[in-house]
Formats: structure tokens, sequence, C-alpha cells
């Protein structure tokens, strides 16, 4: 009797057993492996040459206020929040109205005739924020080039259109005093 009894519980254990072997066992490879999902994002880079063309018709603009003289159109390529690094200045022209004054007194010292010229060499960055490298000429009233120098421009689209927030400049030899 006792062997009847054992017999029904061993079978009851081994089934159990292999049942949950049996559960445990992947029925293939894929099971084996863990899945992983990625969602991939797309990043469109920003059209360069658009934007070198858009800052270049800019510095266009530009040139045409400095040569007229136009100190508001000058300065109202400028962010507020502007800072300008000028050659041969222990200090920095923080905000419009500093960079206002300097602009002022720029555009007073110019003889009559002077003109200036902007070139856009090269644009970088994320079309949102856009560092430029371009170099100025200027020519006195009979077209001689009087002096040439180059600059960076930091131009940050605000409300759809690009403004200044940073700029440096410095002249290719040292004005003569």
């Amino acid at each position: 009797m006792k062997n009847n009894q054992i017999s029904p519980l061993m079978a009851a254990c081994v089934a159990l057993f292999f049942t949950t072997i049996g559960c445990n066992t992947p029925t293939s490879d894929k099971a084996n492996k863990t899945v992983e999902t990625t969602q991939q994002t797309t990043i469109e880079k920003p059209d360069m040459e658009a934007i070198k063309a858009e800052i270049q018709a800019i510095e266009k603009d530009w040139e045409v206020a400095d040569n007229t003289r136009n100190l508001e159109a000058v300065a109202a390529l400028y962010a507020d929040d502007a800072i300008s690094i000028r050659p041969y200045k222990p200090d920095m022209a923080v905000g419009k109205a500093a960079i206002r004054k300097i602009i002022e007194e720029y555009m007073s010292k110019r003889t009559k005739g002077e003109t200036n010229t902007y070139e856009t060499m090269e644009v970088f960055g994320d079309g949102n924020v856009v560092t430029e490298i371009g170099k100025t000429t200027t020519k006195d009233a009979n077209g001689k080039v009087k002096s040439t120098n180059k600059y960076m421009c930091i131009w940050e689209k605000r409300n759809g259109k690009y403004v200044t927030i940073r700029d440096i400049y410095s002249d290719d030899a040292k004005p003569k005093q």
C-alpha cells in the first residue's frame, strides 16, 4: 500500500518538474534574445548655402545703410543684448545702446565718399545660431582701397529673422596714428 501512495506523489512531482522546465525552456533562439526597440530621430541639417545667401543679403543691407550713414538701420541689425568686441580697445560694447554709440562715432569719422563692402566668406551653425566669417574693404571716394579687415559675426534667428548677437573684427593693418 505504501508503494501505491508514493507512486502517485512521485509521479506528480516528476510531472511538476517537467512542466516547470518545459515552461522555462525557449522554443527557439528568438525567445532567448532580448529585443530592444529604439526610435530613430531624423535630424535635418540646415541648408548652409541658403543661409549663407540670406546672411550675405543682410550684409548687403548693412553695406547700404553703412554707406548712406543710416545709423538706425545699422543699429537695427543688432539684438538688444548684443556684444561687440573692437580692435585696440580694452572694453567690449555691451547692448544695442553701447553699440549704437560706437557706430555713430565711427560714422562721424568717415570721410565723404568713403564706402565699405562686406563679403560673407563662410557660415556654419545649426540654422538658428549661425557664425559668419567675412571680410570688409573700405575705399576712398576715388575707389582706392583704404583698408581691409576681417570679422566674425554670430547671428541668431529671432522672430523669424537673423540679428547680430556677437561680433568681433580686426583690421588687417593697424591704423596710422
